[in-house]
């Protein structure tokens, strides 16, 4: 599943380019995961002001209302002047005179989203929820360390939730917590003061380093161009069951947490 560097990385790939764009036509194919919400052709001779991003929603801003896209588990957006017929899985385009921005998504868990203003009920219903970003300057440790004394589940689930801070998936999870040293296994509610600065410091690094790499590629992510990431392959432990932690050579072991695979050193992580 994409997801947060793999969105902001999606976005810094075509946000440039479709700014100031006029909606010249769309295109709704099979259904996605919840409706547009308006009829297509009335999006046709909106401008585009810009692309933002929030958690893993891509913000497609217009001169009236927005576009609210998400990538689901399986997919991928492309912008370029490439005007093919649509193929199979292709379920969403946004035709505009500096480009056309199509939805690809096998599984089609996605969805795009019109909402009339970002504090409407319809935007309030998919972002409402949604905790601190970890990469804008706003992620401090006293909301951080507070909310993670109200919650009694395993860290790390906690951090998957993205109630208290957005983005953090499994890959990203099981390194942010290696590198803070604590284990995925540790409720939330028993971490000190301290250790929530390490892994908060953690979080930050992580996913900041995994958009520097274009994110990471374990299928078959890529970005608006076509580019795949890259952050997968200096992983510390995730996905390296049996191998020897990087930093002192114990086997990495791996856990089943909420269906998910954790990955974790028990020397190197503390419970």
């Amino acid at each position: 599943m994409p997801e947060l560097p793999e969105v902001e990385v999606t976005r810094l790939s075509f946000a440039d380019r479709i700014a100031g764009a006029r909606v010249t036509g769309v295109r709704v194919g099979k259904p996605l995961r919840w409706p547009l919400g308006c009829v297509p052709a009335s999006l046709v001779g909106r401008r585009v002001r810009g692309v933002r991003r929030r958690g893993k929603y891509l913000l497609v801003d217009l001169d009236e209302g927005l576009l609210l896209w998400h990538l689901g588990m399986s997919g991928s957006l492309r912008f370029s002047h490439d005007r093919t017929p649509p193929q199979t899985h292709d379920h969403f385009d946004l035709d505009t005179n500096q480009g056309l921005l199509r939805l690809n998504d096998p599984r089609r868990f996605g969805a795009v989203v019109y909402a009339s203003h970002e504090g409407s009920q319809e935007a309030i219903k998919l972002l409402g929820h949604l905790g601190v970003e970890p990469l804008n300057g706003h992620f401090d440790l006293a909301g951080f360390h507070a909310g993670l004394r109200k919650r009694h589940s395993a860290v790390k689930q906690v951090l998957l939730a993205g109630e208290l801070v957005v983005g953090v998936g499994n890959i990203y999870a099981s390194e942010a917590l290696f590198l803070a040293g604590i284990r995925p296994t540790v409720r939330a509610d028993r971490i000190s003061r301290p250790r929530a600065d390490k892994l908060r410091l953690a979080i930050i690094d992580v996913l900041s380093r995994a958009v520097s790499k274009g994110g990471s590629t374990l299928r078959d992510f890529s970005n608006a161009e076509g580019q795949q990431g890259y952050f997968q392959l200096e992983a510390h432990v995730y996905d390296r069951a049996g191998q020897p932690c990087r930093a002192c050579g114990t086997p990495v072991r791996r856990i089943q947490q909420g269906q998910r695979s954790t990955y974790y050193c028990v020397t190197c992580q503390k419970p």
